[in-house]
């Protein structure tokens, strides 16, 4: 029997990190209001609200698509306390990049694989990320190079393009920038006969 993985995530990052990998996949929006479940969890620190938003993910999902493998991923990233969301517009984002300016940030994963609405596994991990403290005018450069792709990244960043320009340090797997820490993954789907 052919074992089909849902990717209960929009995120275009994500498709293509397991495209690369020639993870065999679907990719099925969740139709969660991510707002409204942060809200709803108060002030939990950035990891336990990313694993709570991947189960969320993965929960609508597997809801609609009985026997299916799901898999739910959610990214949070915390800067001094703080925790951002994905910049609605590049003047959100301009100012967003203003204030991880200079700052390291945490990038906070989770990851839920369900089936039948159970629980098979959970992982979490962090990349922290220090980020320079670039000219005044470096922003508005970067935003009109990277386009409308930079407003689904968490960070108002690509790191895979011109984004890296704004690092000095970084800590953590590439992957899980990205994310979807991948090795981890890959590991599961193996054991759960997904991957050969």
């Amino acid at each position: 029997m052919q074992k089909t993985l849902i990717l209960a995530s929009a995120s275009s990052a994500r498709r293509r990190v397991l495209e690369g990998a020639q993870v065999p996949f679907v990719q099925e929006t969740s139709g969660v209001d991510e707002a409204a479940l942060k809200t709803a969890l108060g002030d939990l620190p950035a990891g336990a609200v990313a694993q709570a938003l991947a189960v969320a993910k993965a929960e609508a999902v597997s809801a609609r698509r009985p026997k299916m493998w799901v898999l739910g991923a959610d990214q949070m990233l915390e800067c001094e306390g703080r925790l951002f969301a994905k910049p609605r517009d590049k003047a959100e984002a301009r100012v967003q990049l203003a204030t991880l300016r200079g700052r390291m940030h945490r990038l906070v994963n989770g990851l839920a694989l369900l089936r039948d609405g159970t629980v098979l596994w959970r992982y979490g991990d962090e990349a922290r990320l220090w980020m320079r403290d670039f000219p005044d005018e470096f922003p508005d450069a970067y935003l009109a190079d990277a386009g409308p792709e930079v407003l689904e990244s968490v960070g108002a960043y690509r790191l895979e393009g011109k984004g890296a320009q704004l690092f000095s340090r970084i800590e953590g797997d590439f992957f899980s920038i990205l994310g979807m820490p991948l090795l981890p993954l890959l590991e599961v789907l193996r054991r759960e006969g997904i991957l050969a």
